[in-house]
């Protein structure tokens, strides 16, 4: 079957279900909470339960993110103004300025996959000849970025705490996105000015910070192996297309079951590109009716780790290879 075939099949899924968007919802941000009010009440108790109940937290941040994605498609609720108001609400939890990260998704969707149009929403990746051709410093800061501790260390720090504050990429694309950074900015500031107020530093510390970095390096790891697979699809402009890109250029991660509903069955990736208005909730559906997505580009979470070894697209093999492989083959 073409890959435009299943526009037509797909579009059967979109609908969303308002009494299972809310209670999706319901039991996301009610357990966030509540786990939020018992790290910060674990403080009065040792510093250690707070920040392991912390971490715990982290999974339901990042499924908060994942209902902020769906809204951010226009996916979770029928109606825009519902999905644009919770996404930029869910927007200051998740430090991620709601608009802004909606165009600049927009184009990673637009544009994945494309060799000739990288840039905007992805991740930093060189073909073999353009490592070849950049300077020793040029490639050294490219091991640099794609070494694993830097890109799920360093990386997602950047992206959540800096790089959010301010509409990178959408800077001479008018006031929409400085409101929606600006905005955001200033609702976190005003809460965690409250949060200081009320629990001073060590709340900020040993609860707020854990939650984010770990839920902030979970969702880099996420985006990376979603598209940095060694089977994956890259072309230039003159052969890409969106539908070619979105079902082959895009991974079907099989998770446990847990993950699965920590992650809002964001791994179900290569349909969510081909019909990104689909809910999260409607993914499993579709993988359930239709065998040949559920085993095309399937991904389990152990091969997923040799993932972080791969580094570079090699136009010639047509696939994802290792410093290491792209260096024996230009001995």
């Amino acid at each position: 079957m073409r890959p435009t075939d299943w526009t037509r099949i797909l579009a059967a899924y979109r609908t969303p279900i308002l009494s299972r968007s809310l209670f999706e919802l319901t039991v996301t941000l009610v357990p966030f909470v509540t786990i939020w009010a018992l790290a910060w009440w674990a403080l009065s108790i040792s510093a250690w339960p707070a920040v392991a109940l912390a971490l715990v937290n982290a999974a339901f941040l990042v499924r908060l993110f994942m209902i902020q994605h769906d809204c951010g498609h226009g996916a979770f609720f029928a109606e825009r103004r519902w999905n644009d108001g919770l996404g930029r609400v869910l927007g200051v939890l998740t430090l991620t300025p709601y608009d802004v990260w909606r165009k600049n998704h927009s184009v990673h969707h637009a544009t994945t996959g494309n060799l000739d149009r990288r840039g905007t929403g992805d991740l930093p990746t060189l073909t073999v000849r353009e490592y070849r051709e950049k300077s020793w410093l040029g490639r050294a800061l490219y091991r640099l970025l794609r070494n694993p501790v830097f890109l799920f260390g360093i990386v997602p720090f950047y992206m959540f705490f800096l790089q959010n504050r301010l509409p990178v990429g959408q800077m001479r694309s008018g006031w929409l996105y400085w409101r929606s950074a600006m905005a955001t900015n200033a609702v976190i500031a005003a809460v965690l000015g409250v949060i200081l107020w009320l629990g001073g530093w060590q709340v900020l510390l040993f609860v707020f910070l854990p939650t984010m970095l770990l839920a902030a390096a979970t969702g880099v790891w996420f985006f990376y192996v979603q598209h940095q697979f060694e089977e994956t699809v890259w072309e230039r402009e003159a052969d890409w297309s969106v539908q070619e890109a979105a079902l082959n250029g895009s991974s079907h991660y099989d998770l446990p079951g847990v993950l699965r509903w920590i992650t809002a069955n964001i791994g179900v990736h290569h349909v969510h590109h081909m019909a990104s208005r689909i809910p999260f909730y409607r993914l499993s559906d579709v993988i359930r009716d239709h065998d040949i997505l559920a085993q095309s580009k399937r991904l389990t979470l152990w091969e997923s780790f040799r993932c972080a070894r791969l580094h570079l697209w090699d136009e010639s093999r047509r696939k994802l290879v290792s410093f290491a492989d792209a260096g024996r083959r230009a001995a």
